[in-house]
C-alpha cells in the first residue's frame, strides 16, 4: 500500500473530529438533527483549517445510509465513496479550472437529474471565488431555487471576491484560524498514533510556524519525521524550517526594552549567521510585542495561544514598557517589515529598525513634555507628580484657588483668570492672587461658592448678565478652574475669553478682533467638547459653546516677548536639553 501523508490520513471524518471549529460543527449538527437544511452553504476561511473537510462531513451526514445523521458511520458505500472523492452523487468541482459560463451551463443541465443512489445530489465547489462574473450570474437562478434533491456547498479563501448576490443566497460560515495550543495537542495525538516522540516545545514551535493552519502543521510534522526519524526536538524544527526560538525573540525584546543596542544587534547577527529567515524573525518579534500588549490589557486572553513558559516571559516583561511605547514599537517594526519585503538586504533594514526603536524609547513623548511643564508651572520639582504633594500643600493650593476665584470675580489679571468685561476700577488685583488661580487645576464648586461669599463680604459684586442671570460668570470661573493644567493651550485660550450673556442654551464667549486665532484654538472639536462637558459637570445643564468676535471687547494682555528669562522656560530648557531659536 502506498504511503499516505498525515494531512490525508488524519483528515476529520465526523463533526466531532473538527479541531477549533466548534461554532460551525455545532450549528451544522443542529441543522441536521432538526431537519433545517439550507440549499446552499458557503464556508469561508484561510487555507488548511477544514473548509473542504467540513463540506465532505456534511455530505456524508446527509447521504449516509443511516442519515440524515450527525454521526455518519463511515462504513457504508456512500460514506466511503465521499471520503475517497469518487461518489457519483457528491461532485467536487475545482472553481479555478471550471470557472467559465460553459461549465456552469453544464452544471445547470445536470442538476435536473435525480441522484443515482443517494438521498441528495451535492455539488462542492472549492475556491468558488475563481468563477467569472458571467459564470456567477449564470448560476444565480439555479442557486436560488434548486431542485429539492440538490445541495450546493461552496468554499473560498477570498470571500470579498464572491458576488454579493451569491453570498446572499447561501448560509455563510466563517471558519477561524486554529489556536496554537489546539494544533500542538493534535500533533501530539498524531505522534502517539504513529509512535513518534515529539517534544512539547517542538509541537509548539510547529504550531507557531503553521500560523493557524492545521494542514500546514501536519505537513511540517510529516517532513520532520522524514528528517529526524522517530524523535523530534525543538532544535530540529528550528533548523529545518529556519524558525527562531521563542527564547531568542524574548531575549531580543528584553535588550530592546533595556536600551542595549549592542546586545540586541548581537542577537540579530547570531540568528542571521545561523541561517534564520529575517522576515520570519521580524514577524515573530511583532507577534511577541502584540502578545505583550494583549497580556498587559487582559492576561487571560492568551491562555489558548501561549504556552506556560511564554506567559511567564510576558509577565516578567510587562512592567518594562508602557502601552503607548509598545504601540509605537509595533508600528515601527511593522513599517520596517513592509520595507524588508522588497529589499535585497533584509538584515540592514532590521538593524536600522532595532536602533531606531531603542532611540525612540529614550525620547520624551509629547504627553511627558506637557506633564513636566505642568509640574514646573505648579511649583513641583521636576519628575515629581503634583498628586503626590502632602496635605498641607493641597490645603494651600485650595486656599489659593479660592483666592484666585475671588480675584477672577473682582477682575484679576486677564492673562490668567477667565475673562469678563472689566470696568477700570476692577482692574487692580495682586499678581499673587492671579498666580493662585493659575495653580488651581480641578477645584470643586464649593470653593467657587466660598469665593462668591467672600466677594460679597468684601463689597465685591458679580455683575448680572443682560438676560437677568447672575450665575453665568460663576459657572465660567468654575469651569476654568477645572481645565487640567496639562491642557495649556486650552487654558490660555480660555483665559483670553470674555463671558457674555447666554443665549438660550448657548454659553457665549467673546474675543477681541486681534485674538481670533486664540478663539480658533478653543473652537476645535476636541477643545469644544471638553469645555461643554465641563459646563455640564459644573451646572448640570447641556450647554452649546458659542464663540464670537466683538469689536468693542478689550484685548487681554499679551505675554511679553522677553520670555527667555522666564524661570519656567529656563527649567524646561534644562530638563529637555533644548534651546530657543528665533
Amino acid at each position: 500500500m502506498s504511503y499516505e501523508v498525515f494531512a490525508r490520513k488524519y483528515r476529520p471524518q465526523t463533526f466531532d473530529d473538527l479541531v477549533g471549529q466548534a461554532h460551525v460543527s455545532r450549528t451544522l449538527k443542529n441543522a441536521v438533527e432538526q431537519n433545517r437544511l439550507a440549499h446552499a452553504y458557503l464556508f469561508v476561511g484561510p487555507r488548511g483549517i477544514g473548509k473542504t473537510s467540513t463540506a465532505r462531513i456534511l455530505a456524508k451526514a446527509l447521504n449516509c445510509v443511516k442519515g440524515p445523521t450527525i454521526k455518519p458511520d463511515n462504513t457504508c458505500d456512500n460514506c466511503k465513496e465521499i471520503a475517497a472523492g469518487n461518489s457519483l452523487d457528491v461532485l467536487e468541482i475545482d472553481g479555478a479550472s471550471n470557472n467559465g459560463v460553459e461549465q456552469v451551463r453544464e452544471l445547470r443541465e445536470n442538476v435536473r437529474y435525480a441522484p443515482s443512489k443517494s438521498r441528495y445530489k451535492i455539488y462542492i465547489i472549492d475556491e468558488v471565488h475563481m468563477l467569472t462574473a458571467a459564470a456567477f450570474n449564470a448560476l444565480l437562478k439555479t442557486l436560488e431555487e434548486p431542485p429539492p434533491h440538490v445541495k450546493f456547498i461552496f468554499a473560498t479563501t477570498e470571500p470579498q471576491k464572491v458576488l454579493p448576490t451569491i453570498v446572499s443566497r447561501c448560509q455563510r460560515f466563517d471558519l477561524h484560524r486554529i489556536s496554537a495550543k489546539l494544533i500542538a495537542e493534535h500533533l501530539q495525538f498524531i505522534a502517539k498514533k504513529e509512535k513518534i516522540t515529539l517534544e512539547p516545545a517542538a509541537a509548539h514551535a510547529i504550531a507557531r510556524g503553521a500560523e493557524g493552519g492545521m494542514r500546514d502543521a501536519e505537513s511540517m510534522l510529516d517532513q520532520l519525521v522524514a528528517f529526524c526519524g522517530e524523535k523530534i526536538a525543538e532544535s530540529d524544527v528550528l533548523n529545518v524550517f529556519g524558525f527562531t526560538s521563542e527564547q531568542s525573540v524574548i531575549d531580543l525584546t528584553g535588550k530592546i526594552f533595556r536600551g542595549e543596542t549592542a546586545g540586541a544587534l548581537d542577537v540579530l547577527y547570531e540568528q542571521s549567521e545561523a541561517g534564520k529567515d529575517m522576515m520570519r524573525l521580524m514577524s515573530d518579534l511583532i507577534s511577541y510585542l502584540r502578545d505583550l500588549l494583549v497580556f498587559k490589557a487582559k492576561p487571560d486572553a492568551l491562555k489558548e495561544d501561549a504556552d506556560p513558559e511564554l506567559q511567564k516571559a510576558l509577565a516578567a516583561q510587562a512592567d518594562l514598557v508602557e502601552n503607548d511605547r509598545l504601540l509605537d514599537l509595533i508600528d515601527q517594526f511593522a513599517q520596517a517589515e513592509g520595507r524588508m519585503k522588497w529589499a535585497p538586504n533584509k538584515k540592514l533594514h532590521f538593524e536600522v529598525a532595532i536602533i531606531k526603536a531603542i532611540q525612540s524609547l529614550g525620547q520624551a513623548t509629547l504627553d511627558e513634555v506637557i506633564e513636566k511643564l505642568g509640574e514646573l508651572r505648579d511649583g513641583s520639582p521636576p519628575g515629581e507628580s503634583v498628586r503626590k504633594a502632602d496635605k498641607s500643600a493641597t490645603a494651600q493650593k485650595k486656599t489659593l484657588a479660592a483666592e484666585g476665584a475671588v480675584a477672577a470675580v473682582s477682575g484679576a489679571s486677564p492673562s490668567v483668570v477667565p475673562g469678563k468685561r472689566q470696568s477700570n476700577s476692577d482692574s487692580a488685583a495682586p499678581s499673587s492672587v492671579a498666580a493662585g488661580n493659575r495653580q488651581s487645576g480641578s477645584d470643586s464648586p464649593a470653593i467657587i461658592s466660598h469665593a462668591t461669599d467672600t466677594a460679597a463680604a468684601t463689597g465685591l459684586r458679580i455683575a448680572e448678565t443682560g438676560n437677568g442671570e447672575d450665575d453665568v460668570y460663576k459657572i465660567w470661573v468654575s469651569v476654568f478652574a477645572k481645565i487640567p493644567n496639562t491642557k495649556a493651550f486650552v487654558r490660555n485660550s480660555a483665559a483670553a475669553a470674555h463671558v457674555l450673556p447666554s443665549e438660550g442654551r448657548h454659553f457665549v464667549l467673546g474675543f477681541s478682533p486681534d485674538q481670533k486665532s486664540t478663539m480658533d484654538i478653543l473652537g476645535t472639536t476636541t477643545n469644544r467638547k471638553l469645555i461643554e462637558s465641563l459646563l455640564y459637570e459644573v451646572s448640570g445643564r447641556d450647554w452649546t459653546l458659542k464663540l464670537t468676535v466683538k469689536d468693542d471687547l478689550p484685548s487681554k494682555d499679551k505675554p511679553s516677548d522677553d520670555y527667555a528669562d522666564d524661570p519656567l522656560i529656563r527649567d524646561a530648557l534644562e530638563i529637555f536639553k533644548g534651546e530657543i531659536r528665533k
